[in-house]
């Protein structure tokens, strides 16, 4: 008998540039398979590097300058960036690109307040796209109106195994969102406090001018203090903001069920998994509704974990990103053979 001692050659795992500034967005890639360079450093972050209060780097991912992605000469599967500054700042580097759509442009314009230097990014992304084969991929259908131009369609996602059971020990409302003073009137402050003023809330978050918020120490803390409250509060604009976002979706698979106003794409159904009303004073009556009865919060927020299980399960978002990486692999080869031919 003759043994074999060949050993089966593994591919190496491919590699992908992605740029910071959405730690909780991109950690989800951390399961995809792919060896992550993210991108640090870069002017306009809150953050000099990755702020590891609102996730742990992922494993074995680099930490690198802009400048070094530009000189190493890394060979990358695919450049992933959240803007169009970010696909300029990587211009030189012919690799498959992704952009990601976070926000609407309505909602820059009125956080930033700058309507004409705003108004241009839609068409200089769409340009952009044409002429490098860029794929841009929008995080909801709103963003992807807002902007005209998406490839696809792919919502973030949570993997509820990730988060505590939940207790509701704490007979208190919780609300995650940073300068939430400065989002006023995307994340409708005026419905929020006019419905829970007074009532036991925490705001976790970068908040400095709000008395008594403060963001978590890290993750984990995060999701004991989720594990903890009663529910959880996300208001939003409709035409400027999503009925959900990481952190209500973060709350649903911790077991909180969640108020907010009446809005298109929210995923709680009314009275199943949390409550919907544009009247304050009946979000009023349902926080203190929640507030005394632990039993019917607990009820609530099973069924908004089971919602955000079978919608908005992480193994959904990074199959959709993969094949998102795949097609943008696939385009830029065409663009390269019609440069040769």
């Amino acid at each position: 008998m003759v043994v074999s001692n060949s050993v089966k050659k593994v591919a190496p795992r491919q590699r992908v540039l992605v740029f910071d500034c959405h730690e909780a967005w991109v950690h989800q890639l951390e399961g995809m398979g792919f060896e992550l360079d993210i991108v640090v450093g870069l002017k306009g972050r809150t953050a000099a590097s990755w702020d590891e209060r609102m996730r742990p780097i992922p494993s074995g991912a680099r930490l690198i300058s802009l400048e070094r992605a530009l000189t190493e000469r890394t060979e990358y599967a695919a450049l992933i960036v959240h803007s169009v500054t970010d696909l300029l700042d990587v211009k030189s580097l012919d690799f498959p690109k992704v952009v990601v759509l976070h926000v609407t442009l309505e909602g820059r314009v009125v956080e930033q307040g700058h309507g004409e230097d705003v108004q241009h990014l839609g068409p200089m992304l769409r340009q952009f796209c044409n002429v490098t084969g860029a794929r841009a991929v929008a995080v909801s259908a709103l963003k992807a109106r807002s902007w005209g131009v998406a490839d696809d369609i792919i919502p973030f996602g949570v993997d509820p195994a990730a988060y505590l059971p939940h207790t509701g020990e704490l007979a208190r409302g919780v609300r995650v969102s940073n300068h939430f003073s400065k989002r006023r009137q995307i994340l409708l402050a005026d419905l929020h406090d006019q419905a829970f003023s007074g009532l036991p809330m925490t705001l976790i978050g970068h908040n400095d001018d709000i008395l008594g918020a403060r963001a978590a120490d890290d993750w984990a803390h995060l999701k004991q203090q989720l594990s903890e409250h009663r529910f959880y509060v996300h208001t939003a604009d409709p035409t400027l903001e999503d009925g959900y976002n990481m952190a209500s979706l973060e709350a649903m698979a911790s077991g909180l069920p969640v108020l907010g106003n009446v809005h298109p794409s929210s995923p709680i159904v009314h009275g199943k998994s949390g409550y919907s009303s544009d009247d304050p004073a009946q979000l009023r009556a349902y926080a203190e509704q929640l507030l005394a009865d632990p039993e019917l919060a607990a009820r609530l927020g099973a069924e908004a974990r089971r919602c955000v299980s079978e919608h908005f399960h992480v193994r959904q978002f990074r199959a959709a990103f993969r094949g998102a990486i795949a097609a943008a692999q696939k385009r830029f080869r065409k663009k390269a053979l019609r440069a040769q031919g």
